[in-house]
């Protein structure tokens, strides 16, 4: 009887010198990274990404030294290895042993050099990083400490691609809130008003409005908002479609001169409950001034309308704060 059965044919197998189990494998891997052979690192990594999201393997990754040669393959030859290194740590600092031993063995400084890679994947991959990073307080704090800001507000202007500088403005806001000063000193105000300008998407201008209010924390960067006119762009937002946009600028805006109480006072009987709260506090500072008392006066139903035990506990008493406010006598 004949046998009709396909002969499989054997898979190709390893050299014996090759073969790395466990621990072995991942630390094999590791000293892969520093062969001459460009292909050899590529496999390395590709391998190394693979097994980046498992928290137990990334702590292995960190004990056995794979910051450190990632640290050298940022300055490789090859653009594909500086890429594939950029995305290899992402994954790895999204652990905190991972993103302690990034600041530890300082890779921010040769990361940083790539903020300008010709190679769109690998540049994406960069501030994705940053990003990644500055959400973090040692993070942020390292990314100031280094003197980046005055070079990512600068960037603001030059990147064209929009998810890059939406990155890009993420980041800076999130740095602002540790020292807004390196930021103000190489005219961020006015930067980030520029990007509130035209046309922008809504990441856009959600980006540029958080990172503007961030840098008008300190008094100097309240005055610099006020200096650049910014004012009037503030209050036109207030109109935005977007919930969020609406909030962050009611949350911020207190500035009767520039006719902002109109459009806030609309805002009052919004179902957001961050327009409605935000929006709420920015009337009741409104009327510290006589001006905006006066205004207001007019308008003392539109409160009371938000002070019912009906409504929800905040925006009740941000209601009856903004009424005593309202109402004073001396």
């Amino acid at each position: 009887m004949t046998d009709h059965s396909e002969t499989i044919p054997e898979r190709p197998r390893e050299p014996l010198d090759r073969v790395a189990y466990g621990s072995w494998a991942l630390q094999k891997l590791i000293a892969e990274l520093r062969d001459p052979d460009p292909l050899t690192r590529q496999r390395s990594l590709t391998a190394l990404c693979d097994i980046a999201h498992d928290p137990k393997k990334t702590y292995q990754a960190v004990r056995y030294g794979c910051l450190e040669q990632l640290k050298l393959l940022l300055r490789d030859s090859e653009s594909s290895i500086r890429c594939m290194t950029t995305e290899l740590l992402f994954l790895l600092v999204a652990h905190s042993v991972g993103r302690e031993a990034f600041l530890c063995c300082d890779v921010l400084s040769p990361l940083a050099e790539l903020m300008d890679e010709p190679l769109h994947a690998c540049k994406l991959n960069v501030h994705r990083n940053l990003n990644r990073l500055a959400n973090f307080p040692s993070g942020a704090l390292s990314i100031v400490s280094l003197g980046l800001l005055p070079r990512l507000v600068a960037k603001v202007s030059e990147e064209e691609d929009e998810g890059v500088q939406i990155l890009v403005l993420s980041t800076i806001g999130l740095c602002l809130r540790v020292d807004a000063l390196p930021a103000l000193a190489c005219n961020g105000v006015c930067v980030l008003g520029q990007q509130l300008s035209g046309k922008p998407s809504l990441e856009i201008r959600r980006a540029a409005l958080a990172a503007l209010l961030a840098i008008s924390v300190p008094r100097a960067g309240k005055e610099r908002v006020c200096d650049e006119g910014l004012l009037p762009v503030l209050v036109g937002l207030l109109s935005d479609p977007d919930p969020e946009v609406q909030a962050n600028t009611a949350g911020k805006l207190q500035a009767l001169s520039a006719g902002a109480l109109a459009p806030l006072l609309l805002l009052v009987s919004s179902g957001e409950r961050a327009v409605c709260l935000n929006s709420l506090r920015a009337l009741a500072a409104l009327a510290e001034a006589p001006g905006g008392r006066r205004q207001l006066l007019e308008h003392v139903q539109v409160l009371s309308g938000r002070a019912g035990p009906q409504e929800d506990p905040a925006i009740r008493r941000a209601a009856q704060s903004a009424l005593q406010v309202v109402t004073w006598t001396p």
